[in-house]
């Protein structure tokens, strides 16, 4: 089974990325979880778009999702909600409209977040529903929310890594996910 989990920080060390290669890291024998960013996507422009089509960068980042069984989108909470570059992302990779059917519709897909703060991005993650359900994805229930990152995540995955009670959290959350996405 191949997943891909996008990032949707530009911050190089983000909580947000740390938690993709941690559940990549975490992912069981026979899965890949495949981790992807936002760098190298402007900003929306239909200008833009008119005049020389879908940036290479998010049909690359297309293709990925095209190749994966499953999405896991990471998303970060600012001001209580999905960051401008996150949104903007996903936005352009509904372009042209006929291409977000074929990239979302039934994509299994679930929301994860990490943030300093005390509600793990319960916000940012509300928030995303309705986009989400205008993709008509296959919606994981399940949120993974991790509170605290700093502490939670430690400095790096490669070196002191999730504290044990997180690395549980992401054990059960990424083996729910796994079973959602092979039901479909």
């Amino acid at each position: 089974m191949k997943l891909i989990a996008i990032s949707g920080s530009l911050r190089r060390e983000s909580f947000n990325t740390r938690l993709t290669r941690a559940i990549a890291a975490r992912a069981p024998d026979g899965v890949d979880v495949d981790c992807a960013t936002l760098h190298g996507i402007p900003l929306y422009d239909g200008d833009l778009e008119d005049e020389h089509g879908v940036p290479e960068s998010v049909e690359a980042l297309r293709a990925r999702i095209d190749a994966a069984d499953g999405l896991i989108l990471s998303t970060p909470e600012y001001n209580g909600a999905m960051p401008g570059v996150f949104k903007n992302a996903l936005d352009w990779l509904t372009r042209p409209p006929e291409k977000m059917a074929p990239t979302f519709s039934g994509k299994p897909a679930a929301l994860c977040g990490a943030t300093p703060g005390g509600l793990g991005t319960t916000l940012a993650q509300a928030g995303s529903l309705v986009m989400l359900r205008q993709f008509k994805v296959a919606l994981f229930p399940d949120h993974l929310r991790v509170s605290g990152a700093a502490d939670a995540l430690g400095e790096d995955v490669g070196e002191s890594g999730p504290d044990e009670r997180t690395i549980k959290q992401i054990d059960r959350w990424l083996k729910g996910f796994i079973e959602f996405v092979g039901d479909r």
